[in-house]
């Protein structure tokens, strides 16, 4: 075990701060001195069938369920920050590929589990649905991420070792487990002072049940910065044997005040950060919210320390009292008149940034992945604390309330025109060939999922690509230049653009014009309600709202290609597009739809039929040195539109032999994608130059020459 970590004899378990917790915190967490050990310690089942059947346990047996095995591990640890014993934590990359997460908690018990008649700690490690998060009086927590023991065990069966070190008690306890078997009992192994405590665990992940066992130093990273700011005032250390420089500390004494200013720093914001809080016997809701110059909504929603990208209970009732009292206020000052319509939260949310983050004993999920929580009374705890704070904020500062109000009344304009713009578009492309964009060139099969559309840049390489396509199954629309930046434009002077035009007529699934607030738009009860015989009501939707929503299931086409020249010009335009479909067809992106065509930048001819392609300057000259001295010419493509039908039919677009990069998005990484959309097209300049500095070197060239 490495020097540097937290189970070094001189490290005290009370840094400075650390007595100073409240008795809030203690009650929220179940704390109750003494009260973690053997005893606390339930077992529901045992452990079966982890290494036959990895992806009922972990989700897959590739990347992603490769880093939820460290995810259940780490979040151990963090329950133990949320129990109040734990403020530092460190994760390790080893050069032999194993990984590492120690933490300075109160340790897993040692004691002997008075059912089981072995270690607490073997329990722990090696039955499934063992561990005290369960919950209740006499357990270990009454509030928890995941179940302690389920994970671990999961993560201790798919690796090839694995070694527990438990400090506690002032000794050092170890055991160590192969493929999820105890490799002999706990030993005892060393002496500490009695306020040294902790667990550590490291694990080899196994190669026999998982495809892929190189953990991304990236995604680890990520997700204890994650951590980090949901768990202010805790120290998460990153520490990397393979690569040193990669090593980083993440610490935001802040909390999520400070991730909403950190996600909104390529925007101008109207105001400070608005914080609310609330600290009941058995829940803790945190708000942090904040409103900028620009146009989408990005709300970040965790249930002890989970992240809910589908939203729940705590974003419906944190929507709901949000315009209801934006709109109470705008007309108590009369910014709305009797006559105006009340704004939707469409509206309100505009250039709004949001993190919820909540603390609650036993919360219900609608899946076990716990994309979206369920629980009943979170939605009125958010309402009222949402409620009553923001009234307060509005009256204590009218001069950001005014701004507020104002922004969502220039939202409700925008959407109106868009949703006018929308109607026409759908009328003059009802699916009819009449209706379609003049310069497409339609395939004549109408079965979708066979279809594909290239969208390339100008008329020149529109030429080539229908010369050289499939008119079967492949349509072609050449855009005229580059596409509007979306991302700077108002709705309404989005959906305005003739080239965005062309594209929403040809693909026919319309546009979102909630711009992704979906989650937020399903939970809303605000607006006019309509009544089943029951007395039950819904939201009513408008009639013009529901025509021209977007509807995946009117996709004409199931790849969409994007089909640009190898250079800057063509990597701009390429970006252009990736942002509208992310902003205006976002489900194109999460479902797989979006494809990148990859041309070859190089043909190396020898005599008069025989050609080889090259996709980098390293391939060209690999097929150099493998000609032998023959006699050849080598030809850089300087676009599409010099590119022949025969050469881009065999290189790009024939489905046997072209290469297509499919874009992948992972939910796991939304609000980073969200952010770097933001950063890189939004309307300030400083955000990109730093990007741009930090990453040039990775670069390389950014256009070729030859």
């Amino acid at each position: 075990m490495s020097d540097q970590d937290l189970f070094n004899d001189d490290l005290p378990e009370n840094p400075a701060g650390k007595e100073d917790q409240d008795a809030i915190i203690d009650e929220l967490a179940g704390r109750v001195d003494g009260d973690y050990d053997a005893a606390q310690i339930q077992v529901l089942e045992g452990l079966e069938a982890v290494r036959k059947r990895p992806g009922m346990y972990v989700g897959d047996n590739g990347k992603r369920g490769l880093h939820q095995l460290f995810r259940e591990v780490i979040d151990n640890s963090v329950d133990e920050v949320l129990a109040g014993h734990c403020d530092h934590i460190i994760v390790t990359l080893y050069e032999d590929g194993s990984i590492s997460c120690e933490d300075n908690g109160r340790g897993i018990p040692v004691d002997t589990h008075a059912k089981m008649g072995v270690s607490a700690l073997q329990v722990v490690m090696t039955v499934l649905h063992a561990g005290g998060k369960f919950g209740g009086e006499g357990s270990g927590y009454k509030t928890s991420g995941g179940l302690h023991g389920v994970g671990v065990s999961c993560t201790n069966a798919l690796s090839i070792w694995m070694e527990s070190t438990v400090k506690r008690n002032g000794k050092v306890y170890r055991q160590r487990y192969e493929r999820g078997i105890p490799q002999g009992d706990v030993k005892e192994i060393g002496v500490v002072s009695d306020d040294s405590t902790g667990t550590s665990q490291r694990w080899m992940p196994d190669p026999e049940v998982l495809s892929e066992t190189k953990y991304d130093a990236h995604v680890i990273k990520t997700r204890m910065k994650e951590l980090a700011y949901l768990n202010p005032k805790t120290k998460f250390e990153f520490i990397s044997e393979i690569t040193p420089e990669d090593g980083e500390v993440f610490f935001f004494e802040r909390g999520i005040t400070q991730l909403v200013q950190d996600l909104n720093d390529s925007h101008d914001t109207l105001h400070n950060v608005i914080h609310f809080k609330r600290v009941r016997e058995s829940s803790e809701i945190e708000v942090a919210m904040q409103y900028h110059d620009g146009y989408n909504l990005t709300i970040l929603a965790f249930t002890n320390n989970i992240h809910n990208p589908d939203g729940g209970t705590h974003v419906s009732g944190y929507s709901t009292a949000l315009t209801r009292t934006i709109n109470s206020y705008a007309r108590k000052m009369n910014f709305l008149k009797e006559k105006d319509n009340n704004l939707q939260n469409d509206d309100v949310t505009d250039g709004l940034t949001v993190v919820i983050s909540l603390r609650i004993g036993d919360p219900s999920y609608n899946s076990q992945d716990k994309v979206k929580l369920v629980t009943p009374e979170v939605q009125g705890l958010t309402n009222s604390l949402v409620g009553e704070g923001l009234m307060t904020f509005f009256e204590e500062n009218p001069n950001i309330a005014r701004k507020i109000v104002e922004k969502g009344i220039i939202a409700q304009r925008a959407r109106e025109a868009a949703r006018k713009a929308m109607e026409s578009v759908r009328r003059s492309s009802s699916m009819d060939t009449f209706g379609l964009p003049g310069k497409l060139a339609d395939c004549q099969s109408k079965d979708p999922t066979k279809c594909e559309i290239f969208l390339v840049e100008g008329d020149s390489a529109g030429g080539s690509a229908k010369s050289a396509r499939d008119r079967t199954t492949q349509a072609i629309l050449p855009l005229r230049g580059k596409i509007l930046n979306v991302e700077r434009a108002r709705i309404d002077k989005a959906l305005d653009n003739e080239e965005v035009k062309s594209l929403i007529a040809a693909l026919g699934v319309g546009v979102d014009l909630t711009l992704g607030r979906k989650q937020v738009e399903d939970e809303d009860d605000q607006g006019e309600l309509e009544f089943n015989g029951n007395g039950n009501g819904k939201k009513k939707k408008d009639p013009k709202e529901k025509e021209v929503e977007f509807d995946i299931s009117k996709l004409r086409y199931h790849k969409v290609v994007i089909m640009t020249d190898a250079d800057v010009d063509g990597e701009h335009i390429r970006t252009l597009l990736l942002t509208f479909f992310y902003r205006y067809m976002k489900p194109l992106v999460t479902g797989g739809y979006i494809y990148l065509a990859q041309p070859p930048l190089f043909v190396v001819k020898v005599g008069a039929n025989e050609r080889h392609y090259a996709m980098s300057e390293e391939e060209r000259d690999e097929i150099i040195r493998g000609l032998k001295k023959k006699n050849f010419s080598v030809t850089r493509f300087k676009g599409l539109g010099e590119m022949n039908a025969d050469d881009l039919e065999e290189t790009t677009m024939a489905p046997d032999k072209r290469r297509l990069v499919r874009v992948n998005y992972d939910m796991e990484f939304d609000s980073e994608i969200e952010h770097m959309f933001s950063r890189l097209m939004g309307d300030k300049v400083e955000p990109r130059r730093e990007f741009i500095e930090k990453h040039a070197r990775e670069a390389g060239n950014l256009d070729w020459h030859y």
